[in-house]
């Protein structure tokens, strides 16, 4: 399972466990609400590793895209064909400003990453 289905899942468990903990308080049963709270706790350090993890693997591939050696903003003709940049650029990599790995790295505009200049 990749770190975006996992995210996504132990999200909808923890709020899932939140509404079991806020049932279980307006019941008054105090042994099922203690129990959906340390639940609530475990999982949410789960979430908050994972989160971690896929920030720190999006900073490690943003310091890669970032480390080859010519990068240059794209034209609009560039991005509407972008098929044919791709097969004449060996090695290009599109980052796109809207993207996770493009607000990590600040760009404005679409940019393209090359090992060459193109």
């Amino acid at each position: 399972m990749n770190l975006k289905q996992e995210l996504q899942q132990l999200t909808n468990r923890l709020d899932k466990l939140r509404r079991k903990h806020a049932g279980a308080k307006d019941r008054g049963d105090q042994a099922i609400a203690g129990q959906a709270a340390q639940e609530i706790e475990t999982t949410t350090k789960k979430l908050n590793k994972i989160k971690a993890q896929q920030k720190r693997l999006l900073g490690q591939q943003g310091g890669d895209v970032s480390s080859l050696p010519f990068k240059r903003a794209l034209t609009k003709a560039e991005q509407a064909d972008m098929g044919k940049l791709k097969k004449s650029v060996k090695g290009l990599v599109v980052v796109h400003p809207m993207t996770a790995l493009g607000r990590e790295m600040g760009i404005k505009e679409v940019t393209g990453f090359a090992p060459k200049e193109f």
